[in-house]
């Protein structure tokens, strides 16, 4: 045993004070919060860049226009929920590429690539709520009367006014056939959309021959009608008697909410991540 200084007795080898143990301790568990915060910012990122490529694989499907009736938005001069999709497509790539950003930045605990990370998230939040939001008010649009409106002015119509005008009648007129042919269905609210108002197609087809256009009647394998005279009558069983409207606004508003409700939940995930990763970037020194 050898005499220390100011009396303590030390056997020769080094003991760590209980001051220095508890500093160690302190840092080892400092140490594995940062690791499991740089874990939990890496599977937040993760996250976002599997929400990103969903987001723009929803949103290329809704651009692609499936069930065709961008024409009849495009000739209402609001097409703004295709507007909204195509942000989307954006935001799903920028997620994508910021997501990898961010999971480099943590895992180097850089305070520059995270710094960046941070700024151009916070940009692409906004466009992605400019977005979501767009999505989610356009339905209020979609009205039965607009697109009753459109089809009675537009359907068939001989006159037009200039080559874009000429364009969208004919789109709407294509549009209509197709919905009416595929559907089933006839008009708006039925076939006495044709009768009860006033319409291009009743300007250029006479009432007897034409009460309602032939693709309102109930058609053969040949798409033909199975009676044509039954179906001039109106002779239940030979002409289709529901509207289109729900073929038209089923297809549109799934599709705007489904780009809107899931945008807004990936903005809630990248709200969080954001949080985290501001909280890691303030704890890491230059």
């Amino acid at each position: 045993m050898k005499q220390g200084v100011g009396g303590v007795q030390t056997d020769g080898f080094c003991r760590s004070s209980p001051h220095g143990l508890h500093e160690g301790l302190k840092m080892a568990k400092t140490d594995n919060g940062i690791r499991i915060c740089q874990g939990l910012l890496i599977l937040g990122n993760v996250v976002i860049g599997m929400c990103g490529i969903a987001l723009t694989a929803e949103c290329i499907f809704f651009v692609s226009d499936p069930h065709g009736l961008y024409p009849l938005l495009e000739a209402t001069e609001n097409n703004d929920i295709y507007a909204a999709a195509w942000i989307g497509i954006f935001v799903g790539f920028a997620l994508l590429a910021l997501s990898i950003l961010g999971i480099v930045g943590v895992m180097k605990s850089s305070k520059t690539l995270l710094l960046v990370y941070i700024i151009l998230m916070l940009i692409t939040y906004a466009f992605e709520m400019a977005s979501c939001i767009t999505a989610a008010t356009h339905r209020d649009f979609l009205t039965p009367n607009l697109f009753l409106k459109q089809m009675l002015e537009r359907y068939m119509k001989s006159d037009t006014d200039n080559n874009n005008d000429k364009q969208m009648t004919e789109g709407v007129t294509k549009t209509w056939d197709n919905l009416m042919l595929q559907n089933q269905c006839c008009g708006v609210h039925g076939p006495l959309d044709w009768q009860e108002y006033t319409s291009a197609f009743r300007m250029t087809h006479n009432d007897a021959d034409y009460p309602w256009p032939h693709n309102c009647c109930v058609m053969n394998t040949r798409s033909e009608p199975i009676n044509l005279d039954g179906c001039k009558l109106g002779v239940p069983g030979f002409y289709n008697s529901n509207g289109c409207y729900d073929a038209i606004s089923g297809p549109l508003n799934r599709q705007a909410w489904g780009v809107a409700w899931f945008g807004f939940a990936i903005l809630c995930w990248t709200f969080c991540v954001l949080l985290g990763t501001m909280f890691y970037w303030s704890r890491i020194a230059y």
